[in-house]
């Protein structure tokens, strides 16, 4: 306890952007973990039945804590914003899902990268938060290192989940933005719990209609991914919390070193050439914009308490 008491000190004396892409890259590694367990169940289950129990049982997990807390402590504010942001993410889901099984876990985490210049132009719209150079040079050349990673593969039997996947990223963008916009009057953990009620119960009339009963197996592993799920998204609204939300976008590009990876050692998928060129683009524009944020911070200290 001791010593996890003086690591939460050390970390609230780093900068608030720093601070934020540290969350973002948590969250981005238990994303591509799940994504690769949910590729996995939707090879042997409908997809939308897996949707469906992904979120119930992130919502089940997260019911201690609820409890130890009270009911009245997760009320929302405006519940109403949490139903659209879960009726928006349901969305992006539903066309998620539908591509998943026929692509490749690399591929699938690399066009999600589209999804951080959609969020930056919402952000920007929204939010009005200030769109320095850095960050659009960090972002248009990560989506160039996407490109390089995406294009090969929109001739191929897959083009069309190709694209249907590729749909789902302004979707996701949407969703992120209004969490954005919740966790101005919400705690992180009050949008983590009502995202999966919402988006449990819009997903269940579609996994009603092709229900396969899951084995002892399949069972355990929705219950790993209903806890990977539910810290995901607390790590991904606690870096909405304490910086800008286009400053945390640059870090969602290291996600393709850590699908690439698993995805070889689960699935045997061997990354293709422009998979791993566009990775060395990728995550040459990641470092570099952290190292300009660091820097920016260190010289504009009233910038980053305003981001905090």
């Amino acid at each position: 306890m001791r010593h996890a008491s003086l690591a939460q000190r050390r970390a609230e004396r780093l900068d608030p952007t720093v601070r934020g892409l540290l969350w973002s890259t948590a969250a981005g590694l238990s994303f591509v973990v799940l994504n690769t367990l949910m590729r996995g169940l939707t090879l042997q289950l409908d997809p939308f039945q897996t949707q469906f129990l992904r979120y119930l049982f992130g919502l089940l997990v997260m019911i201690p804590l609820v409890l130890r807390s009270g009911l009245a402590s997760y009320r929302p504010r405006n519940i109403s914003g949490q139903f659209v942001r879960g009726g928006v993410h349901t969305f992006g889901l539903f066309l998620w899902f539908s591509a998943i099984p026929h692509i490749t876990l690399a591929d699938t985490t690399a066009i999600g990268f589209t999804g951080p210049i959609f969020i930056m132009l919402g952000a920007a719209w929204m939010f009005g938060e200030r769109m320095r150079w850095e960050r659009w040079l960090a972002a248009l050349i990560g989506f160039a290192g996407v490109l390089i990673v995406v294009a090969p593969k929109l001739s191929g039997s897959a083009g069309a989940y190709t694209l249907l996947m590729l749909a789902s990223s302004p979707i996701f963008a949407a969703s992120f933005l209004i969490t954005k916009g919740l966790t101005r009057y919400e705690r992180p953990a009050v949008i983590v719990v009502w995202q999966s009620i919402t988006v449990t119960v819009f997903s269940l009339p579609l996994a009603v209609l092709a229900w396969q009963t899951p084995t002892v197996a399949q069972w355990f592993m929705f219950l790993i991914c209903g806890v990977l799920g539910s810290v995901g998204h607390y790590f991904l609204a606690r870096s909405f919390t304490v910086a800008d939300i286009s400053a945390t976008q640059s870090v969602k590009f290291l996600d393709l070193v850590w699908a690439s990876l698993l995805g070889w050692l689960i699935f045997a998928d061997v990354p293709s050439r422009s998979t791993l060129i566009g990775g060395v683009v990728i995550c040459a524009s990641t470092l570099w914009i952290a190292h300009r944020e660091a820097r920016g911070a260190a010289r504009d200290p009233d910038q980053a308490s305003r981001s905090a």
